[in-house]
């Protein structure tokens, strides 16, 4: 397996995961859990690496879900997917002696991370072990971490078939209330709802769940069906399809857009939206897929504006 070659078809591939900024699940704090202990640290970590941040899906030993990119000794670990990374003494190490990680109180001294390497090749995070003194694995310690990093990306990668098949159910069904293809206008909008476990945490799982619903139905008040237009939600997500048709399939996606801030400033929530145009006679996944690539192009462009 090779490589991912660069930075932004890594990113690519972790967007397709659908992942960050998820709710926590038992599955990955068992993981967490297990590698603690068999490394016999205080603090272990899931964690993704995302455009200017490091997001942890399960941690143990610390409060904080997550830090910047810039600070991360997983960013580092995942320039060499196959390897397990070892750090003995922080502060002997030259990447990571002025790290305000390490220079901290009772700071990072000893890590270790097994890089997290999807089917396409890219690295999007390990499963780590911290400790604030110097220290190494043995053997033994180390197969199981590589053990567990094995077994994360095993349930990281059914996560995203799932995620996929729901994709292709809510397509098939966009498909078939559609008129017979004329080779005329389509429009693809995507609507992903941000910051899902932050939402949750301020509004309860049934109090998100009544805003996604209302957002849908807001949604489809706004489309007409009659054109074979249609607002479908993949099933048990924060993220909403729209196709549109017709000569005023841009104005309608525009009309979805401002009824999306409406949402926003109404919830207190954040949702991202992107488009792809093309024509009916072509598949809809490949529209959908161009979406999706201009909903990536969003999020780097956030990442951007929070840079700067």
């Amino acid at each position: 397996m090779q490589p991912v070659p660069n930075e932004l078809e890594r990113q690519r591939v972790l967007d397709r995961y659908r992942i960050v900024d998820t709710l926590p699940e038992d599955a990955y704090d068992d993981i967490v859990r297990l590698a603690a202990t068999i490394c016999d640290v205080p603090v272990a970590l899931v964690s993704l690496l995302d455009r200017d941040r490091q997001w942890f899906k399960s941690r143990l030993g610390l409060e904080e879900s997550g830090t910047a990119r810039d600070v991360a000794f997983c960013d580092h670990a995942i320039r060499e997917p196959g390897r397990l990374m070892q750090v003995g003494d922080a502060t002997r190490d030259p990447r990571f002696a002025r790290n305000p990680m390490v220079t901290a109180d009772d700071g990072v001294r000893f890590y270790a991370g097994m890089p997290l390497v999807t089917p396409e090749g890219a690295a999007i995070g390990t499963v780590c072990v911290v400790d604030r003194k110097p220290r190494a694995l043995d053997a033994r310690q180390q197969d199981a971490l590589k053990s567990l990093a094995r077994l994360t990306m095993r349930l990281l990668d059914a996560r995203r078939g799932a995620h996929d098949h729901q994709v292709e159910a809510t397509l098939a069904q966009a498909q078939a209330a559609e008129a017979p293809a004329a080779g005329g206008e389509r429009v693809v909008a995507l609507f992903e709802l941000q910051q899902v476990d932050a939402a949750t945490r301020r509004l309860g799982e049934r109090g998100l769940e009544r805003a996604l619903q209302a957002f849908e139905a807001t949604l489809a008040a706004r489309v007409d069906a009659d054109d074979g237009d249609s607002v479908s939600r993949v099933t048990g997500s924060g993220e909403l399809v729209a196709v549109l048709h017709g000569a005023d399939a841009a104005a309608t996606a525009r009309a979805l857009r401002a009824a999306t801030t409406a949402f926003e400033r109404e919830n207190g929530l954040h949702v991202l939206a992107a488009t792809a145009e093309g024509r009916d006679d072509e598949p809809l996944h490949d529209a959908f897929l161009r979406a999706e690539t201009a909903l990536s192009d969003a999020k780097d462009a956030a990442a951007a504006t929070r840079r700067h």
